[in-house]
């Protein structure tokens, strides 16, 4: 018999996780009794008097003027309004929204939601840049990125000689001037993907190192961010999608999932980056492992990587060796499925632990961990170079396999769609023995293998799996070793391999899974054998997802 998995409901480890959440925001929750059915996300379910909380409220098309008049008639001061996902944004009391929760043209109530960086600072002393390019069997078919621009939606960037065309906008209010970063994770996201490697001797090569980078900041010197500001940021991309050159956007960040998708603000901005025709990159989140136990655990995306749109990507820890025989998904990365949707993500893995890149000198991240440090003197000092763990880094290698998948469908002249893209790294996957679909997707990214069954499908303007009958075969050879393709795609929600649809011990049913002999179901989440999330969760900290 096949089981049927309800959608989830927020746990009670999600009111604990939230907790935080809320607790930083200022306001106050009732300390018992179930949400009411509402409009409001699990964060603002419960809100008690006194005082206001930011909340982000998504209408009905043509009705966004209409609703904020009537805030404005409340004696509600607009904080932003946007446009592309039809929302406007309010400090709002537990009145307010019990009137908005009645209006009929209002269709979500959410929290402006703190923003993470999903990265690892807890790290060992290797990780080389030279097995790195390897293990991904670059250089290939001669391509470098070069025309294809990429927003990082990240902390700023510290230009240095590594990065050559860089545009840089800021939107957290710092101050005026040239591009600067004083967190540091967003200028190590954008050395993997585009640096030229002059500050390491070409070693340590981003993906794409011809690439236009644009840099969006919306992460202060803490590494902390809203998620209004990432709904800016991408708003301004989507806007400026043609005048900038923006073919792919890098969302190396997130927050836990309060709602699902279709009403989740920041997964909307997202989906429209997307139907404009702009491929985005998430990471999954570092929320795979139970901290007290350290057994791995499922349902841990974060928000924006469960958006349907968005390619998500989870690490993969490739022991610095070129060899993929012995590559592992490290317990940190997040695994699905995704919270109320049940969707199946990640959607591939990424080498992401232990990886050397550009540093921001002088920023936090330099400050705080010298032994992370690459380079310089015995002490660090000097050091150019920085090494991190997590999703986040993961999620920069995929959007530098992504640009070399623009730029090979264009020279081959075809302008590709994120669908088309997502696709061909789906099909093209390397998949791991020793992990199932939640953990590792379609399996680990295969960027020559993409990049020829790319070329053949714009040179064919051809579906994915007709290109791939036209090439030789479905098999890369890296390092010396052979390695078949996983041949899986997505239709709609239903991940498909052959004429069934079961991968593994995985059964994918629509838009639900069940999971060999385990069943994720109701409120619970399964960590190794044991189901801790529900009513015996016992602690995942809001600072575990940095």
């Amino acid at each position: 018999m096949t089981l049927m998995m309800p959608r989830p409901k927020p746990s009670r480890h999600g009111r604990a996780l939230l907790a935080a959440i809320v607790a930083a925001s200022g306001m106050a929750v009732a300390a018992q009794g179930p949400p009411t059915p509402s409009k409001r996300d699990a964060a603002l379910q419960g809100l008690a008097a006194p005082g206001t909380v930011r909340v982000i409220v998504t209408t009905r098309a043509g009705t966004q003027s209409d609703v904020a008049a009537r805030l404005v008639g409340r004696g509600r001061v607009l904080v932003k309004q946007w446009t592309v996902i039809n929302a406007v944004e309010a400090n709002l009391t537990a009145d307010d929204l019990a009137a908005l929760d009645a209006d009929p043209d209002v269709t979500g109530l959410s929290l402006d939601a703190p923003v993470a960086l999903p990265t690892s600072t807890t790290t060992s002393a290797s990780g080389e840049c030279v097995a790195l390019q390897a293990t991904l069997g670059l250089p290939a078919m001669g391509l470098t990125g070069r025309g294809v621009g990429v927003a990082v939606i990240d902390s700023g960037i510290q230009l240095n000689g590594d990065f050559s065309t860089v545009s840089f906008y800021d939107f957290t209010g710092g101050p005026a001037g040239g591009p600067y970063d004083d967190y540091g994770h967003g200028t190590h996201v954008s050395g993997l993907i585009a640096s030229k490697g002059s500050q390491s001797q070409q070693t340590c090569l981003g993906i794409a190192p011809r690439v236009n980078l644009i840099s969006l900041k919306v992460l202060d010197g803490t590494g902390a961010g809203a998620t209004s500001t990432v709904i800016d940021a991408l708003q301004f991309a989507t806007e400026y999608k043609a005048q900038l050159g923006i073919d792919v956007i890098n969302l190396s960040l997130g927050h836990p999932i309060l709602e699902p998708a279709a009403t989740d603000p920041l997964v909307q901005a997202v989906e429209a980056a997307a139907r404009a025709g702009i491929v985005v990159v998430a990471s999954a989140g570092n929320v795979g492992r139970n901290i007290v136990t350290g057994e791995p655990g499922y349902a841990g995306i974060l928000s924006p990587g469960n958006a349907p749109s968005a390619i998500t990507a989870g690490a993969l820890d490739t022991r610095a060796t070129p060899s993929r025989a012995d590559d592992i998904v490290p317990t940190y990365s997040s695994r699905g499925p995704t919270w109320y949707d049940a969707q199946v993500k990640p959607d591939l893995v990424a080498p992401g632990h232990n990886l050397v890149s550009d540093a921001a000198i002088g920023s936090s991240l330099y400050t705080q961990y010298p032994d992370r440090r690459v380079g310089g003197n015995g002490n660090g000092n000097g050091a150019r170079l920085f090494r991190l763990s997590g999703t986040s880094m993961a999620a920069a290698v995929t959007t530098g396999v992504v640009a070399l998948l623009v730029e090979a469908a264009r020279g081959a002249g075809l302008a590709p769609s994120p669908q088309t893209i997502k696709d061909v790294l789906a099909y093209s996957a390397l998949p791991l023995a020793a992990a199932d679909p939640l953990t590792q997707g379609h399996g680990a990214i295969n960027p020559s293998g993409a990049a020829a069954l790319m070329t053949a499908v714009a040179s064919g303007n051809a579906a994915v799996p007709d290109a791939a009958a036209t090439l030789p075969s479905p098999v890369t050879t890296i390092a010396g070793e052979s390695w078949t393709w996983g041949q899986t795609v997505v239709w709609g929600n239903t991940v498909v391999w052959g004429n069934t649809v079961v991968w593994g011990n995985t059964v994918v049913w629509g838009n639900t899974v069940v999971w060999g002999n385990t069943v994720v179901w109701g409120n619970t989440v399964v960590w190794g054998n044991t189901v801790v999330w529900g009513n015996s969760f016992s602690g995942i900290q809001i600072n575990q997802l940095r």
